[in-house]
């Protein structure tokens, strides 16, 4: 199966984007997938805000884009924009970091207001550095997911569907991809 990177693009320590990310990065696993995460906010900001191509965390972070198939990228939505720390790390990576890449997309937010963000904003971005294939993603209201005691996610009925349908898709589109790439034998 493939290699997937979850990035989660939130600058809170208690997230509901990041343990979004999180729940469905098991139903990806479930699916046979090799799944790592990437917490931007974790990434030494002064390497971010200072652009520092070479500070071994963003060097790091650039190895993770290039060794994986997929790409879950996860932020919340602010002003109808991806957040500021995603595009930080995204202005640092190589300008075609995402070429042959499955790329799915995922925000979060407050309001339906802000539900054509992934594709403004952020689909836009995600295109521009190659991806090979970026999926329908999906846009969760900050309602619809309840952290649990435990930090555990659960989701409003319509919300779990929707995201279960989007990660099902995202996981087969990875599949077919790694299929036809796989050397014949």
């Amino acid at each position: 199966m493939a290699t997937i990177l979850s990035v989660s693009g939130s600058p809170s320590a208690t997230s509901r984007t990041a343990r979004l990310l999180l729940h469905l990065d098991d139903r990806l696993r479930d699916h046979g997938h090799d799944v790592v995460s990437l917490d931007v906010r974790t990434l030494p900001a002064e390497a971010l805000l200072g652009a520092d191509f070479g500070h071994p965390a963003i060097v790091e972070a650039t190895a993770l884009f290039e060794r994986v198939d997929g790409v879950v990228i996860g932020t919340p939505i602010y002003k109808a924009a991806y957040s500021g720390l995603l595009k930080s790390l995204l202005d640092l990576l190589p300008q075609y970091a995402l070429t042959g890449k499955t790329v799915l997309p995922l925000a979060t937010g407050g309001s339906v207001a802000h539900v054509l963000a992934i594709d403004y904003a952020l689909r836009p971005v995600l295109t521009s550095m190659g991806a090979a294939h970026v999926v329908p993603g999906w846009f969760t209201l900050d309602k619809d997911i309840t952290v649990g005691e435990d930090g555990g996610v659960s989701l409003a009925a319509g919300a779990a569907e929707a995201l279960a349908e989007v990660t099902d898709r995202f996981s087969a589109a990875l599949r077919d991809r790694t299929a036809v790439l796989a050397p014949s034998a």
